[in-house]
């Protein structure tokens, strides 16, 4: 059924942190219903309205990653692409800052 995609280590951890995150999301919700507010964000926003533009953010910065990766071993002098695991770390970190203070 899956034999499409390409099911690598990263890719997998990508979604479970996606599914961990709209779970525990959807605790916190029940338990303690969300409020707007007003952050950085040109726009009034909950919660669920920060995970999903973070969740955006999030994959354009790992879409972003993967366009350069191969021009980076001629950048940086590497001898292979860098790893996905950066992207992963930096994305989730735009992810954090977006629902901190966004």
């Amino acid at each position: 059924m899956f034999e499409w995609m390409a099911w690598t280590l990263p890719v997998a951890v990508f979604f479970c942190c996606i599914a961990l995150m709209l779970a525990g999301m959807t605790v916190w919700q029940i338990r303690s219903p969300s409020v707007e507010r007003k952050g950085w964000l040109p726009l009034v926003t909950t919660r669920g309205d920060r995970l999903f533009i973070g969740l955006l953010c999030a994959a354009y910065v790992n879409l972003a990653f993967v366009a350069v990766s191969e021009k980076m071993i001629a950048w940086f002098g590497l001898e292979a692409e860098p790893s996905i695991w950066i992207s992963f770390v930096a994305s989730m970190l735009v992810l954090g800052l977006v629902m901190r203070k966004g």
